[in-house]
């Protein structure tokens, strides 16, 4: 009897002994792969862009620009285009609305001052852009949900963008990086009392249009590095007469082929050019000019003045012809100059010719 029970409590003690090293097996393999998926995806992030340039914080010479970039122009159009998603195709605000919805990428407010702010403290809840800008939506078990048709990408014809042309002394090189990208909606109102000023500082801005006002809403801000990892799936149209002439958005925006114009930059006053430059249009556009002028000269000349060249260059590039000339010239007159030499005649010590005749005259004795 002794014998039975003692055998008994070795095999429960051996069944025990198993399924514990099994459990722990499992726990381990579940821990593993869950760190192995994180890996994964962080390293095909970090395939996928190997050639992401971050700015150095320690640069030279910085210059913080902020443009308004109008999706009515060709260069911009492929950025609305299409209002609603075809298959695959989306435009760049579902695709930021459908990325900040599923919680792929923070968003953050548009302040009063229109500067941005990515502090913790800055960031906004997707459901309080839905709700303020009266977007339906719905809502089960704690996730949010918006139809494609109730995005409001039609109204989204602006964005404001934040970029910044730095010249990179350990390479000694020069950038143009986006920093921050703000949709902006378009939304007609029965009427509008804010002046201009006042509907900037409130963060919208009243257009006319024939007998209809629209006032323009800064949804929000997001960094443009939270998007860079996604924007590389999605493509662009680039041109209108060949359809097939497509890149992706991310090369899109590190290739600076938008277009834009400056209404700020950072500056000690913090001010915006329409507060600088007040109401008057001409003064406006000429200060925006020479902001724009300043960057491509200082892009230019930032290995020297190019129109001092070489004497080497210049010669490079003389017409063969001028140049036979040129040496045929300088023939010319140093066999003149020789020949004028050759005819001088020589002078004595006394300055007088020595080809003349001298003759002296001796009184005589008688």
């Amino acid at each position: 009897m002794k014998r039975v029970l003692f055998l008994l409590m070795i095999t429960l003690m051996a069944g025990t002994v198993v399924a514990q090293p099994k459990n722990r097996r499992q726990q381990q393999t579940q821990q593993q792969g869950a760190q192995s998926q994180n890996q994964g995806m962080s390293m095909r992030a970090r395939l996928m862009f190997p050639t992401a340039i971050d700015m150095p914080e320690d640069v030279v010479w910085r210059r913080d620009i902020y443009r308004e970039i109008d999706l009515s122009k060709n260069a911009n159009g492929g950025l609305y285009y299409p209002v609603e998603p075809i298959d695959r195709q989306v435009n760049l605000f579902t695709y930021i609305f459908k990325l900040a919805l599923n919680g792929y990428i923070p968003v953050y407010e548009y302040r009063l001052d229109g500067n941005e702010s990515f502090s913790d403290s800055s960031r906004v809840d997707i459901k309080t852009i839905l709700e303020n800008h009266k977007i339906h939506h719905t809502e089960s078990n704690g996730k949010l949900h918006v139809d494609n048709s109730d995005i409001p990408s039609a109204e989204v014809k602006l964005y404001y963008l934040k970029e910044s042309a730095y010249y990179d002394q350990a390479n000694s090189s020069f950038h143009r990086k986006v920093l921050a990208l703000c949709p902006v909606m378009f939304r007609e109102d029965d009427y509008s009392s804010l002046s201009s000023d006042d509907a900037f500082d409130s963060g919208s801005l009243s257009l006319e249009s024939d007998s209809h006002s629209y006032s323009k809403y800064p949804l929000f801000w997001v960094k443009y590095s939270d998007l860079e990892p996604f924007l590389s799936r999605q493509s662009i149209m680039t041109s209108n007469l060949n359809n097939a002439a497509t890149m992706s958005m991310d090369d899109y925006f590190t290739l600076n082929r938008y277009e834009g114009t400056i209404y700020k930059t950072n500056n000690m006053l913090g001010k915006t050019l329409a507060q600088i430059c007040g109401n008057d249009t001409v003064k406006l556009n000429a200060e925006q000019k020479r902001i724009e002028a300043e960057l491509k000269a200082f892009e230019q000349n930032i290995f020297g003045d190019k129109a001092r060249k070489d004497s080497l260059d210049s010669i490079a590039k003389l017409d063969p012809r001028d140049v036979k000339a040129a040496k045929k010239g300088k023939r010319t007159s140093r066999r003149s100059t020789a020949t004028v030499k050759k005819s001088k005649p020589a002078k004595s010590s006394s300055g007088s010719s020595s080809g003349s005749v001298r003759m002296s005259v001796r009184r005589q004795r008688h």
